[in-house]
Protein backbone atom coordinates (compact mmCIF):
# COMPACT_ATOMS: atom_id res chain seq x y z
CA UNK A 1 0.00 0.00 0.00
CA UNK A 2 1.48 3.34 -1.04
CA UNK A 3 1.13 6.64 0.74
CA UNK A 4 -1.78 7.69 -1.47
CA UNK A 5 -3.93 4.65 -0.61
CA UNK A 6 -5.65 5.12 2.75
CA UNK A 7 -7.02 2.07 4.51
CA UNK A 8 -10.71 2.75 3.94
CA UNK A 9 -13.34 0.30 2.70
CA UNK A 10 -14.78 0.39 -0.79
CA UNK A 11 -18.00 2.44 -0.80
CA UNK A 12 -20.50 1.16 -3.32
CA UNK A 13 -22.35 3.96 -5.17
CA UNK A 14 -26.03 4.32 -4.31
CA UNK A 15 -28.75 4.17 -6.95
CA UNK A 16 -30.86 7.05 -5.59
CA UNK A 17 -28.02 9.28 -4.48
CA UNK A 18 -28.24 11.70 -7.47
CA UNK A 19 -32.04 11.95 -7.11
CA UNK A 20 -31.75 12.75 -3.43
CA UNK A 21 -29.23 15.50 -4.12
CA UNK A 22 -31.35 16.98 -6.91
CA UNK A 23 -34.37 17.14 -4.62
CA UNK A 24 -32.29 18.92 -2.00
CA UNK A 25 -31.47 21.57 -4.60
CA UNK A 26 -35.16 22.25 -5.19
CA UNK A 27 -37.48 24.30 -3.01
CA UNK A 28 -40.82 22.83 -4.10
CA UNK A 29 -40.52 19.19 -3.08
CA UNK A 30 -40.60 19.56 0.71
CA UNK A 31 -43.62 21.94 0.82
CA UNK A 32 -45.60 19.83 -1.66
CA UNK A 33 -44.80 16.60 0.19
CA UNK A 34 -45.72 18.17 3.54
CA UNK A 35 -49.07 19.45 2.21
CA UNK A 36 -49.90 16.00 0.84
CA UNK A 37 -48.94 14.50 4.20
CA UNK A 38 -51.02 16.97 6.21
CA UNK A 39 -54.01 16.31 3.92
CA UNK A 40 -53.76 12.60 4.68
CA UNK A 41 -53.33 13.38 8.37
CA UNK A 42 -56.44 15.59 8.31
CA UNK A 43 -58.39 12.84 6.58
CA UNK A 44 -57.40 10.41 9.32
CA UNK A 45 -58.30 12.86 12.09
CA UNK A 46 -61.62 13.55 10.40
CA UNK A 47 -62.37 9.85 10.46
CA UNK A 48 -61.51 9.73 14.16
CA UNK A 49 -63.82 12.66 14.91
CA UNK A 50 -66.65 10.99 13.01
CA UNK A 51 -66.05 7.69 14.81
CA UNK A 52 -66.10 9.43 18.22
CA UNK A 53 -69.44 11.13 17.50
CA UNK A 54 -71.01 7.93 16.16
CA UNK A 55 -69.83 5.95 19.19
CA UNK A 56 -71.25 8.51 21.63
CA UNK A 57 -74.54 8.70 19.74
CA UNK A 58 -74.90 4.92 19.74
CA UNK A 59 -74.33 4.98 23.52
CA UNK A 60 -76.89 7.75 23.97
CA UNK A 61 -74.33 10.22 25.32
CA UNK A 62 -75.86 13.22 23.59
CA UNK A 63 -74.78 15.63 26.33
CA UNK A 64 -71.15 14.65 25.79
CA UNK A 65 -71.59 15.24 22.08
CA UNK A 66 -73.02 18.68 22.82
CA UNK A 67 -70.08 19.48 25.13
CA UNK A 68 -67.58 18.41 22.47
CA UNK A 69 -69.37 20.53 19.92
CA UNK A 70 -69.08 23.53 22.25
CA UNK A 71 -65.35 23.00 22.67
CA UNK A 72 -64.92 22.64 18.92
CA UNK A 73 -66.95 25.80 18.36
CA UNK A 74 -64.66 27.73 20.70
CA UNK A 75 -61.65 26.38 18.80
CA UNK A 76 -63.23 27.49 15.54
CA UNK A 77 -62.42 31.11 16.35
CA UNK A 78 -58.74 30.24 16.70
CA UNK A 79 -58.73 28.14 13.54
CA UNK A 80 -60.41 30.96 11.59
CA UNK A 81 -57.81 33.44 12.83
CA UNK A 82 -55.01 31.08 11.84
CA UNK A 83 -56.37 30.59 8.34
CA UNK A 84 -56.70 34.34 7.74
CA UNK A 85 -53.35 35.35 9.26
CA UNK A 86 -50.98 32.51 8.30
CA UNK A 87 -50.65 33.34 4.60
CA UNK A 88 -49.94 37.00 5.36
CA UNK A 89 -47.38 35.91 7.95
CA UNK A 90 -45.69 33.64 5.42
CA UNK A 91 -45.47 36.43 2.84
CA UNK A 92 -43.97 38.97 5.25
CA UNK A 93 -41.44 36.58 6.79
CA UNK A 94 -40.09 35.24 3.52
CA UNK A 95 -40.03 38.64 1.84
CA UNK A 96 -37.77 39.95 4.58
CA UNK A 97 -35.67 36.79 4.40
CA UNK A 98 -35.19 37.05 0.66
CA UNK A 99 -33.92 40.61 1.10
CA UNK A 100 -31.44 39.34 3.70
CA UNK A 101 -30.30 36.57 1.36
CA UNK A 102 -29.87 39.05 -1.46
CA UNK A 103 -27.70 41.25 0.75
CA UNK A 104 -25.60 38.25 1.78
CA UNK A 105 -25.13 37.12 -1.81
CA UNK A 106 -24.01 40.61 -2.80
CA UNK A 107 -21.56 40.77 0.08
CA UNK A 108 -20.07 37.27 -0.27
CA UNK A 109 -20.96 35.48 -3.50
CA UNK A 110 -24.13 34.77 -5.52
CA UNK A 111 -23.42 31.06 -5.12
CA UNK A 112 -24.26 31.13 -1.41
CA UNK A 113 -27.96 31.47 -2.29
CA UNK A 114 -27.91 27.69 -2.64
CA UNK A 115 -27.18 27.47 1.10
CA UNK A 116 -30.55 29.10 1.72
CA UNK A 117 -32.29 26.81 -0.78
CA UNK A 118 -30.73 23.63 0.64
CA UNK A 119 -31.25 24.62 4.28
CA UNK A 120 -33.35 22.03 6.10
CA UNK A 121 -34.60 24.65 8.55
CA UNK A 122 -35.76 26.91 5.72
CA UNK A 123 -37.61 24.09 3.97
CA UNK A 124 -39.09 22.76 7.19
CA UNK A 125 -40.34 26.20 8.22
CA UNK A 126 -41.89 26.95 4.85
CA UNK A 127 -43.43 23.48 4.70
CA UNK A 128 -44.96 23.68 8.18
CA UNK A 129 -46.28 27.20 7.58
CA UNK A 130 -48.03 26.16 4.37
CA UNK A 131 -49.26 22.92 5.91
CA UNK A 132 -50.74 24.80 8.87
CA UNK A 133 -52.54 27.17 6.51
CA UNK A 134 -53.90 24.27 4.43
CA UNK A 135 -54.91 22.33 7.54
CA UNK A 136 -56.84 25.27 8.94
CA UNK A 137 -58.83 25.52 5.70
CA UNK A 138 -59.55 21.80 5.71
CA UNK A 139 -60.67 21.90 9.35
CA UNK A 140 -63.06 24.76 8.62
CA UNK A 141 -64.76 22.61 5.98
CA UNK A 142 -65.50 20.01 8.67
CA UNK A 143 -67.68 22.33 10.71
CA UNK A 144 -71.37 21.82 10.05
CA UNK A 145 -74.38 24.01 10.75
CA UNK A 146 -76.32 21.26 12.55
CA UNK A 147 -76.65 21.96 16.30
CA UNK A 148 -78.74 18.96 17.38
CA UNK A 149 -76.35 16.41 18.99
CA UNK A 150 -78.61 13.60 17.76
CA UNK A 151 -78.18 14.66 14.13
CA UNK A 152 -74.53 15.72 14.09
CA UNK A 153 -72.30 13.60 11.86
CA UNK A 154 -68.95 14.90 13.11
CA UNK A 155 -67.35 17.29 15.59
CA UNK A 156 -63.88 18.52 14.43
CA UNK A 157 -62.26 18.24 17.84
CA UNK A 158 -59.19 16.13 17.00
CA UNK A 159 -58.68 18.21 13.86
CA UNK A 160 -58.71 21.44 15.89
CA UNK A 161 -56.21 20.03 18.37
CA UNK A 162 -53.95 19.03 15.46
CA UNK A 163 -54.19 22.58 14.08
CA UNK A 164 -53.16 24.06 17.41
CA UNK A 165 -50.21 21.67 17.58
CA UNK A 166 -49.16 22.74 14.09
CA UNK A 167 -49.32 26.39 15.18
CA UNK A 168 -47.04 25.62 18.12
CA UNK A 169 -44.61 23.82 15.81
CA UNK A 170 -44.72 26.80 13.45
CA UNK A 171 -43.70 29.17 16.24
CA UNK A 172 -40.76 26.98 17.24
CA UNK A 173 -39.58 26.67 13.65
CA UNK A 174 -39.97 30.40 13.16
CA UNK A 175 -37.47 31.06 15.96
CA UNK A 176 -35.03 28.54 14.44
CA UNK A 177 -35.54 30.05 10.99
CA UNK A 178 -34.81 33.60 12.12
CA UNK A 179 -31.65 32.37 13.84
CA UNK A 180 -30.59 30.53 10.68
CA UNK A 181 -31.22 33.56 8.46
CA UNK A 182 -29.24 35.88 10.73
CA UNK A 183 -26.35 33.41 10.76
CA UNK A 184 -26.43 33.38 6.97
CA UNK A 185 -25.43 37.05 7.01
CA UNK A 186 -22.26 36.26 9.01
CA UNK A 187 -19.20 35.36 7.00
CA UNK A 188 -17.95 32.89 9.59
CA UNK A 189 -21.11 30.82 9.35
CA UNK A 190 -21.14 30.97 5.54
CA UNK A 191 -17.57 29.72 5.10
CA UNK A 192 -18.12 27.09 7.78
CA UNK A 193 -21.21 25.82 6.00
CA UNK A 194 -19.38 25.68 2.66
CA UNK A 195 -16.49 23.82 4.28
CA UNK A 196 -18.87 21.38 5.97
CA UNK A 197 -20.52 20.56 2.64
CA UNK A 198 -17.14 20.25 0.92
CA UNK A 199 -16.02 17.72 3.54
CA UNK A 200 -19.22 15.81 2.84
CA UNK A 201 -18.14 15.54 -0.79
CA UNK A 202 -14.68 14.38 0.26
CA UNK A 203 -16.18 11.65 2.44
CA UNK A 204 -18.40 10.43 -0.41
CA UNK A 205 -15.64 10.55 -3.03
CA UNK A 206 -14.06 7.09 -3.46
CA UNK A 207 -10.72 7.02 -1.65
CA UNK A 208 -9.01 4.73 -4.12
CA UNK A 209 -7.16 5.70 -7.26
CA UNK A 210 -7.55 4.23 -10.73
CA UNK A 211 -4.75 1.97 -11.84
CA UNK A 212 -2.50 3.26 -14.60
CA UNK A 213 -3.60 1.42 -17.71
CA UNK A 214 -3.72 1.97 -21.45
CA UNK A 215 -7.33 1.81 -22.56
CA UNK A 216 -6.41 2.13 -26.19
CA UNK A 217 -8.63 3.80 -28.76
CA UNK A 218 -12.33 4.04 -27.93
CA UNK A 219 -14.66 1.94 -30.05
CA UNK A 220 -17.49 4.42 -29.77
CA UNK A 221 -18.75 7.60 -28.14
CA UNK A 222 -22.00 8.67 -26.53
CA UNK A 223 -22.88 12.33 -26.96
CA UNK A 224 -25.03 14.69 -24.93
CA UNK A 225 -28.50 15.13 -26.47
CA UNK A 226 -30.13 17.32 -23.85
CA UNK A 227 -29.96 21.01 -23.08
CA UNK A 228 -26.75 22.96 -22.64
CA UNK A 229 -25.55 23.40 -19.08
CA UNK A 230 -23.12 22.38 -16.38
CA UNK A 231 -22.42 18.69 -15.90
CA UNK A 232 -23.67 18.28 -12.34
CA UNK A 233 -23.23 14.55 -11.69
CA UNK A 234 -23.59 11.11 -13.21
CA UNK A 235 -25.48 8.08 -11.96
CA UNK A 236 -22.62 5.64 -11.48
CA UNK A 237 -24.91 2.70 -10.71
CA UNK A 238 -26.79 3.05 -14.01
CA UNK A 239 -23.60 3.43 -16.03
CA UNK A 240 -21.91 0.43 -14.40
CA UNK A 241 -25.01 -1.69 -14.98
CA UNK A 242 -25.25 -0.62 -18.63
CA UNK A 243 -21.56 -1.30 -19.22
CA UNK A 244 -21.79 -4.76 -17.66
CA UNK A 245 -24.92 -5.58 -19.66
CA UNK A 246 -23.11 -4.78 -22.92
CA UNK A 247 -19.68 -6.06 -21.84
CA UNK A 248 -17.85 -2.76 -22.31
CA UNK A 249 -15.97 -0.12 -20.31
CA UNK A 250 -17.20 3.48 -20.15
CA UNK A 251 -15.09 6.54 -19.44
CA UNK A 252 -16.50 9.96 -18.61
CA UNK A 253 -14.89 12.50 -20.94
CA UNK A 254 -15.76 15.91 -19.39
CA UNK A 255 -15.20 16.52 -15.70
CA UNK A 256 -17.95 17.26 -13.24
CA UNK A 257 -18.50 21.02 -13.39
CA UNK A 258 -17.69 21.36 -17.11
CA UNK A 259 -20.14 23.19 -19.36
CA UNK A 260 -21.50 20.93 -22.10
CA UNK A 261 -23.64 21.68 -25.14
CA UNK A 262 -25.75 19.34 -27.30
CA UNK A 263 -23.47 17.12 -29.32
CA UNK A 264 -20.63 17.16 -26.78
CA UNK A 265 -19.06 13.69 -26.36
CA UNK A 266 -19.91 12.55 -22.83
CA UNK A 267 -18.78 8.94 -22.62
CA UNK A 268 -16.08 7.01 -24.44
CA UNK A 269 -16.80 3.32 -25.01
CA UNK A 270 -14.08 0.65 -24.98
CA UNK A 271 -14.54 -2.95 -26.09
CA UNK A 272 -17.74 -2.64 -28.08
CA UNK A 273 -20.73 -0.39 -28.62
CA UNK A 274 -23.51 0.67 -26.31
CA UNK A 275 -26.82 1.39 -28.06
CA UNK A 276 -28.27 3.51 -25.29
CA UNK A 277 -28.89 7.14 -24.42
CA UNK A 278 -27.13 8.73 -21.49
CA UNK A 279 -29.84 11.24 -20.60
CA UNK A 280 -31.02 9.15 -17.66
CA UNK A 281 -27.54 8.72 -16.21
CA UNK A 282 -26.10 12.19 -16.80
CA UNK A 283 -27.46 15.28 -15.07
CA UNK A 284 -26.97 18.71 -16.63
CA UNK A 285 -28.17 21.86 -14.86
CA UNK A 286 -27.73 25.60 -14.78
CA UNK A 287 -25.17 25.61 -11.96
CA UNK A 288 -22.68 23.39 -10.20
CA UNK A 289 -23.60 21.35 -7.14
CA UNK A 290 -21.68 19.72 -4.34
CA UNK A 291 -22.84 16.17 -5.07
CA UNK A 292 -19.79 14.89 -7.02
CA UNK A 293 -17.88 18.14 -7.53
CA UNK A 294 -14.74 17.98 -5.42
CA UNK A 295 -13.61 21.49 -6.33
CA UNK A 296 -16.88 23.37 -5.88
CA UNK A 297 -16.22 24.20 -2.25
CA UNK A 298 -12.83 25.69 -3.10
CA UNK A 299 -14.48 27.64 -5.92
CA UNK A 300 -16.97 29.26 -3.55
CA UNK A 301 -14.37 30.06 -0.90
CA UNK A 302 -12.12 31.60 -3.53
CA UNK A 303 -15.02 33.73 -4.79
CA UNK A 304 -15.70 35.04 -1.29
CA UNK A 305 -12.05 35.93 -0.80
CA UNK A 306 -11.83 37.65 -4.21
CA UNK A 307 -14.92 39.75 -3.53
CA UNK A 308 -13.53 40.70 -0.12
CA UNK A 309 -10.25 41.82 -1.73
CA UNK A 310 -11.93 43.90 -4.44
CA UNK A 311 -11.42 47.69 -4.14
CA UNK A 312 -15.15 48.18 -3.61
CA UNK A 313 -15.17 45.98 -0.48
CA UNK A 314 -11.55 45.98 0.78
CA UNK A 315 -12.09 43.44 3.55
CA UNK A 316 -8.90 41.37 3.90
CA UNK A 317 -10.08 39.82 7.17
CA UNK A 318 -12.89 38.06 5.32
CA UNK A 319 -10.36 36.89 2.73
CA UNK A 320 -8.23 35.43 5.53
CA UNK A 321 -11.27 33.56 6.90
CA UNK A 322 -11.84 32.06 3.47
CA UNK A 323 -8.14 31.19 3.21
CA UNK A 324 -8.31 29.39 6.54
CA UNK A 325 -10.96 27.06 5.14
CA UNK A 326 -9.17 26.62 1.83
CA UNK A 327 -6.08 25.48 3.69
CA UNK A 328 -8.22 23.19 5.84
CA UNK A 329 -9.69 21.49 2.77
CA UNK A 330 -6.33 21.15 1.03
CA UNK A 331 -4.85 19.67 4.19
CA UNK A 332 -7.57 17.01 4.18
CA UNK A 333 -6.75 16.21 0.53
CA UNK A 334 -2.97 16.35 0.95
CA UNK A 335 -2.43 12.59 1.16
CA UNK A 336 -5.64 11.45 -0.48
CA UNK A 337 -5.62 9.73 -3.91
CA UNK A 338 -6.95 12.10 -6.56
CA UNK A 339 -7.56 11.99 -10.29
CA UNK A 340 -9.49 9.26 -12.17
CA UNK A 341 -11.53 6.72 -10.22
CA UNK A 342 -12.52 3.23 -11.38
CA UNK A 343 -15.83 1.58 -10.57
CA UNK A 344 -16.22 -2.18 -10.79
CA UNK A 345 -19.30 -4.32 -11.26
CA UNK A 346 -18.79 -6.46 -8.15
CA UNK A 347 -19.25 -5.83 -4.48
CA UNK A 348 -16.52 -4.40 -2.26
CA UNK A 349 -14.44 -3.22 -5.21
CA UNK A 350 -14.24 -6.63 -6.90
CA UNK A 351 -15.19 -7.58 -10.42
CA UNK A 352 -14.39 -6.00 -13.78
CA UNK A 353 -13.78 -2.29 -14.26
CA UNK A 354 -16.85 -0.88 -16.00
CA UNK A 355 -16.68 2.87 -15.53
CA UNK A 356 -13.86 5.39 -15.18
CA UNK A 357 -14.64 8.88 -13.94
CA UNK A 358 -12.07 11.65 -14.12
CA UNK A 359 -11.44 14.02 -11.25
CA UNK A 360 -9.23 16.97 -10.36
CA UNK A 361 -5.56 16.38 -9.67
CA UNK A 362 -3.69 17.87 -6.72
CA UNK A 363 -2.25 20.69 -8.82
CA UNK A 364 -5.74 21.60 -10.06
CA UNK A 365 -7.07 21.96 -6.53
CA UNK A 366 -4.07 23.98 -5.36
CA UNK A 367 -4.45 26.36 -8.29
CA UNK A 368 -8.18 26.67 -7.62
CA UNK A 369 -7.57 27.54 -4.00
CA UNK A 370 -4.64 29.96 -4.36
CA UNK A 371 -4.12 31.29 -7.90
CA UNK A 372 -6.74 34.06 -8.01
CA UNK A 373 -6.35 35.08 -4.38
CA UNK A 374 -2.59 35.26 -4.79
CA UNK A 375 -3.01 37.71 -7.66
CA UNK A 376 -4.83 40.11 -5.30
CA UNK A 377 -2.58 39.60 -2.28
CA UNK A 378 0.20 42.02 -3.23
CA UNK A 379 -1.52 45.02 -1.64
CA UNK A 380 -2.70 43.18 1.46
CA UNK A 381 0.01 42.10 3.92
CA UNK A 382 -2.62 40.34 6.01
CA UNK A 383 -3.49 38.02 3.13
CA UNK A 384 0.10 37.46 1.97
CA UNK A 385 1.24 36.56 5.49
CA UNK A 386 -1.65 34.12 5.94
CA UNK A 387 -1.11 32.53 2.55
CA UNK A 388 2.59 32.05 3.19
CA UNK A 389 1.86 30.40 6.54
CA UNK A 390 -0.73 28.15 4.89
CA UNK A 391 1.62 27.14 2.10
CA UNK A 392 4.37 26.34 4.61
CA UNK A 393 1.96 24.22 6.65
CA UNK A 394 0.87 22.31 3.56
CA UNK A 395 4.47 21.79 2.44
CA UNK A 396 5.15 20.16 5.79
CA UNK A 397 2.29 17.69 5.28
CA UNK A 398 2.25 16.72 1.61
CA UNK A 399 4.41 13.98 0.07
CA UNK A 400 7.44 15.27 -1.87
CA UNK A 401 5.80 14.61 -5.24
CA UNK A 402 2.98 17.02 -4.38
CA UNK A 403 5.18 19.89 -3.23
CA UNK A 404 5.78 21.44 -6.67
CA UNK A 405 2.44 23.35 -7.01
CA UNK A 406 2.78 24.73 -3.49
CA UNK A 407 6.37 25.85 -4.08
CA UNK A 408 5.33 27.51 -7.33
CA UNK A 409 2.60 29.54 -5.63
CA UNK A 410 4.93 30.48 -2.80
CA UNK A 411 7.58 31.71 -5.21
CA UNK A 412 5.06 33.68 -7.27
CA UNK A 413 3.60 35.26 -4.13
CA UNK A 414 7.03 36.38 -2.94
CA UNK A 415 7.80 37.83 -6.36
CA UNK A 416 4.47 39.67 -6.43
CA UNK A 417 5.06 41.26 -3.03
CA UNK A 418 8.59 42.25 -4.00
CA UNK A 419 7.25 43.99 -7.12
CA UNK A 420 4.33 45.80 -5.53
CA UNK A 421 5.69 46.83 -2.10
CA UNK A 422 8.40 49.53 -2.51
CA UNK A 423 9.67 49.78 1.08
CA UNK A 424 12.03 47.06 2.29
CA UNK A 425 10.55 47.04 5.80
CA UNK A 426 7.02 46.67 4.44
CA UNK A 427 8.16 43.86 2.18
CA UNK A 428 9.78 42.03 5.06
CA UNK A 429 6.60 42.42 7.10
CA UNK A 430 4.35 41.22 4.25
CA UNK A 431 6.54 38.17 3.64
CA UNK A 432 6.56 36.97 7.24
CA UNK A 433 4.29 33.92 7.61
CA UNK A 434 1.49 34.39 10.13
CA UNK A 435 -1.47 32.03 10.64
CA UNK A 436 -3.64 34.97 11.73
CA UNK A 437 -2.51 37.23 8.90
CA UNK A 438 -1.92 40.16 11.18
CA UNK A 439 -2.81 38.85 14.59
Amino acid sequence: MNQFTPAVPYRRPRMLSPLREHLRDTFWFAPVASMVLVTLLWWGCSGIDTAIVETLQDAGEYEVVADLAGVAEDAKTIVTTISSAMMTFIGVVFSISLVAVQMASGQFSPRIVRIFIRSRITKATFSVFLSTFLLSLLVLTSYESETDPKLMSTVPLVQSILTLLMVGLSLLLFVAYVNQTLRLMRVGHVVDRITWEAFGVIEKTPAYAAEARDLGQPTGELVHRGRAGVLRDVNVVLLVAAARRHGVLLRLLPRIGDFVVPGTPILAVYGGTVPLRVSGAVSVGIERTFHQDLGFGLRQLSDIALRALSPAVNDPTTAVQALDRIIQLLTALATRPLGPVEFRDGRHGSGVVRFVQGGPEWADLVDLGFAEIRGCAGDSPQVSRRMLAGLDDLLARVPPERAAPLLRHRTLLVQLVERTVPEAADRAFALEPDRQGIG
